[in-house]
């Protein structure tokens, strides 16, 4: 029987030379790869309070609307700098090669609603951290960050739990 990380190919040298892209799009694809995600994506929560799902841009869209849709909650995006109309808050942090800037509108999320933070991958944690300071700064409660696939190599589950989040993901690739 298949698991989601069976779903999951991987690209070498890409975007860089050396890396190991791990390449979620082919779980999107297949029926039963993106239902078997969805549902071990939600397992955790059943019977939680979640008031709003929250994605990371962009795979995290794709995912959090599916499980927003699940769970008959509102879903909420965390945007690239600039992509958002109206009112926003911004957040920035640090990238390998640099520093980007994440947003979410200002009305988006109401003090004391219960938050599920997901995207695709869990790298260094950077877009996580900063989309997590923005949910926060709102007055969001995070109740966990989910994710497929965590990179344990770079550290990023290691730099949200030392932030107090609960993190799971459904597997893990060791190294790039």
């Amino acid at each position: 029987m298949k698991t989601v990380k069976d779903y999951i190919r991987t690209i070498v040298d890409f975007p860089h030379e050396g890396i190991l892209f791990r390449d979620v799009t082919t779980l999107f694809a297949d029926p039963r790869g993106f239902r078997m995600a969805i549902d071990q994506m939600l397992h955790p929560y059943a019977g939680m309070q979640i008031d709003k799902v929250v994605g990371l841009e962009a795979r995290g869209f794709i995912l959090g609307g599916a499980i927003a849709h699940q769970l008959s909650v509102g879903f909420v995006p965390v945007r690239k700098k600039g992509k958002l109309p109206g009112a926003v808050i911004s957040e920035e942090y640090t990238l390998e090669y640099g520093e980007a800037i994440v947003e979410i509108h200002d009305d988006a999320i109401q003090a004391g609603e219960k938050i599920l933070v997901v995207d695709d991958l869990l790298a260094t944690g950077g877009t996580a951290e900063a989309g997590i300071k923005l949910i926060e700064r709102l007055g969001g409660e995070i109740i966990s960050c989910a994710f497929v696939i965590d990179l344990p190599d770079l550290g990023g589950r290691k730099r949200l739990e030392a932030m107090g989040m609960d993190v799971m993901a459904l597997c893990a690739f060791k190294g790039l």
